[in-house]
Formats: structure tokens, C-alpha cells, sequence
């Protein structure tokens, strides 16, 4: 049954990643900026259409071909990280964020041409970098494993 969770929500991530980039780029113009919502907490929220070429904030954007590579072989590494040598189940659920996420962008490469980044805060005057569902995936599951590492540590710490 629990495999059910994990593939619903992997279905889940990836469908939603999927249906906003294709509805941004098919309804909003490249690099408009559509506010949602402005001053909630001096936080700014829009939707606005970009197209990244690189990786997070646009880092190596020249690189792109070198960038899917390394995102397929990512990918995979982790694929078989998680078939043939982990053994920790609570470790399913934050790589498949990040695989689901990381396919997710591997796949605009090829519809795109570019990653589709579409969601914009602005907290007072700081600019956060635009991104998808799809970094926020990675994000979420790159945390989620920082902090079961973390967990960990600390309960071997106080073993010893």
C-alpha cells in the first residue's frame, strides 16, 4: 500500500510541474511579470514566464547540452542508488522529489528547449530567483534528506 502513496505522489509532482510549465508557455508572454498577490507580509507573489537555460539562478547557462547530460546521468545514479543500495525506505519519498523533479526539467529541455521557470517572489527588496514545481521538488527533497541526516547524527551522538 505504501508504494501507492509513492507513486501517487510522484504522479502527482510531476503532473503539476508538467501542466503549469505547458500552460505558461502557451498563455504568457517571455519575461512578463503577472502579479498574484503584492505586500502580504512585505511578500510579493507573480507569475512570470522564464526561460533558463542553465541550472538553479541560471548558473552555466552556455552549458546546456553539458547540463542535460549530467542531469540524465544524476538522474540514473540516483535511480540506482535507490533499486540496488539503499535499504532505508524513509529515504524513498525525498529522492523521488528529486528524481521527479529533476526528470521534470530534463524534460523541457526537449519539449522547450529551455527549462520553464514561472513562479516570482520578492521578499521586501530581495528578488528570489524564478523557478517551478519542479526545482521546488529538488529543494524540497534535497531538505528533506539534509534532515534525516541530520536525525541521524545526532541520535548516533547520543548513543555514543
Amino acid at each position: 500500500m505504501k508504494w501507492v502513496w509513492f507513486v501517487a505522489l510522484a504522479f502527482t509532482v510531476f503532473g503539476l510541474d508538467i501542466a503549469s510549465k505547458s500552460y505558461v508557455y502557451q498563455h504568457f508572454p517571455l519575461n512578463g511579470v503577472f502579479p498574484v498577490f503584492q505586500n502580504v507580509l512585505g511578500i510579493d507573489f507573480s507569475i512570470s514566464y522564464a526561460a533558463n537555460t542553465g541550472a538553479a539562478w541560471g548558473v552555466f547557462a552556455g552549458f546546456q547540452d553539458f547540463l542535460l547530460y549530467f542531469r540524465i546521468v544524476v538522474i540514473g545514479a540516483l535511480l540506482g542508488y535507490i533499486l540496488f543500495f539503499n535499504k532505508e525506505k524513509k529515504l524513498l519519498y525525498p529522492f523521488m522529489l528529486i528524481i521527479t523533479g529533476a526528470i521534470g526539467n530534463v524534460l523541457d529541455y526537449f519539449i522547450y528547449g529551455h527549462v520553464v521557470d514561472m513562479f516570482y517572489f520578492k521578499f521586501g527588496s530581495y528578488s528570489y530567483p524564478i523557478f517551478n514545481i519542479a526545482d521546488s521538488a529538488i529543494f524540497c527533497g534535497t531538505v528533506w534528506l539534509i534532515l534525516v541526516s541530520k536525525k541521524r547524527a545526532a541520535h548516533k551522538q547520543s548513543l555514543s
